[in-house]
């Protein structure tokens, strides 16, 4: 009778077994792998699709407003609520996975419906905010100026302090929508320190002007003393021979300025107010005033580095906005006496 055949140790056929269980283990993580990322690939590429098609709508440019401070979640809420985007959570989701979270700055930005969510991504992190110009005319005094900025509706108003007389610039500058009045005056600021600090390198090293504050006091008074750009540079010179000569300046706005502190006087300058003694009336007083008048201009401020040659040591209105000019007082009084004579035409008073 046969024996049956017993089953050793060194039989393979288990170890076979197992490793063709393992093998198909593999195959079916691999499958599902495959599956699965095939459905995240595919997803993502429906989303991304839908971020980067461009929807049909309206292709005017409608101004849209970042605030200060706006994070993802309330500038993607916004472009929703304003019909920029159908889906504030697929505009959200798809740009923190592109890494593009933090690029966001605040201001107002022309957007159109017809653009898709990348191109409105692009539009905020990297257009060009819309701008409104701001002018602030030459000769204002500080308090103007910043009464004035009120009447800007775009910028954040925070009850920013009177900067000092004379250190504001006055020129046109373009503004975002959300500065604030306190970072206008900080830029018109700055504009005036750099002009200043260039113009002082090129300036004539024989005026009588030592410092740049000295330079932006007299700039005031030339400012104040004409509205015609092109008389700046021979009104700087005059007053520049006064103070080479030791003659006082004798200029009308800086007794108003002791009067009203450069507010309109709205009538003429009383015998009385010019004999009375302030830190600005340079009537009473040798040299410079105490402080700026107003904030002079650019030309004002040039004009003061570098003024014309002149013999002239007077001038005086001459009835048609600009001034008479004289290097003699005789002269100087013939002009005075033609201006009292248009100021009686006139009925001024």
């Amino acid at each position: 009778m046969a024996r049956e055949k017993k089953e050793t140790k060194d039989d393979p056929q288990p170890s076979l077994e197992k490793r063709d269980r393992r093998l198909l283990t593999f195959i079916a993580l691999a499958a599902l792998i495959t599956f699965f990322g095939g459905l995240m690939l595919a997803g993502y590429a429906a989303i991304n699709y839908k971020y980067e098609r461009a929807p049909e709508g309206a292709s005017d440019q409608v101004a849209f407003t970042v605030p200060k401070g706006a994070g993802l979640s309330k500038i993607a809420q916004d472009l929703e609520k304003t019909g920029f985007i159908e889906n504030a959570f697929l505009f959200k989701a798809v740009t923190k996975l592109r890494g593009n979270e933090a690029n966001f700055k605040a201001g107002e930005f022309y957007l159109s419906k017809d653009m898709s969510m990348a191109a409105i991504y692009d539009g905020l992190a990297n257009g060009k905010a819309v701008l409104y110009p701001f002018t602030a005319a030459e000769g204002l005094t500080s308090a103007m100026i910043v009464r004035s900025l009120d009447d800007v509706t775009t910028l954040v108003d925070d009850d920013p302090a009177v900067p000092a007389e004379g250190t504001l610039l006055p020129e046109t500058y373009l503004t975002p929508r959300g500065m604030t009045q306190s970072q206008l005056l900080q830029k018109m600021a700055l504009a005036q320190t750099q002009l200043l600090d260039a113009a002082w390198e090129n300036r004539d090293p024989t005026i009588p002007v030592k410092t740049k504050e000295e330079a932006i006091i007299l700039a005031s008074v030339v400012e104040k003393e004409t509205g015609v750009g092109m008389e700046r540079g021979k009104v700087a010179g005059v007053f520049t021979n006064r103070l080479r000569q030791g003659m006082k300046l004798q200029s009308d706005p800086t007794i108003i300025y002791g009067i009203t502190q450069g507010e309109p006087l709205g009538r003429r300058i009383r015998r009385s107010e010019i004999d009375r003694k302030t830190d600005w009336n340079t009537y009473q007083i040798p040299g410079l005033p105490k402080t700026p008048i107003c904030n002079p201009g650019k030309e004002a401020i040039l004009a003061v580095l570098n003024p014309d040659e002149t013999e002239a040591l007077f001038f005086v209105a001459d009835g048609t906005g600009g001034h008479a000019f004289a290097k003699t007082l005789r002269e100087h009084e013939r002009n005075v006496a033609k201006w009292r004579k248009i100021q009686r035409e006139r009925g001024l008073r």
